[in-house]
């Protein structure tokens, strides 16, 4: 049985950080329904920045990137920017591999 997602959030800082952390898989199975929680969180919940840690995200697909791709340009539309953090090592990879560690505010990886 495949793994499903867990979204769960930090309730918004006083700083206006909302963070949220995803774990399992991150595929065309699971994408959509993760992409429009991370959409929604963003609505009027006093967020003014949502941090993604997928740190134990331990797999992810190119139409998952392409979610969170939807995911950044729909809090961008609301004025909160979208980054990723503490990336595990597959989801590193591929987001390196197609350039998108860069859109989502990663930096090099520590070597």
């Amino acid at each position: 049985m495949p793994k499903e997602p867990l979204v769960s959030y930090v309730p918004v800082d006083a700083d206006g950080v909302l963070t949220a952390g995803l774990a399992g898989e991150l595929d065309l199975n699971t994408a959509d329904d993760v992409r429009d929680s991370l959409a929604a969180a963003v609505v009027g919940t006093g967020c003014r920045f949502l941090v993604v840690d997928v740190s134990r995200l331990s797999f992810i697909d190119s139409y998952a990137m392409g979610a969170l791709i939807s995911a950044r340009n729909s809090a961008a539309a609301a004025g909160v920017p979208l980054t990723l953090v503490d990336p595990s090592p597959p989801v590193r990879k591929a987001l390196e591999v197609t350039g998108l560690a860069a859109v989502f505010g990663l930096g090099p990886a520590g070597r």
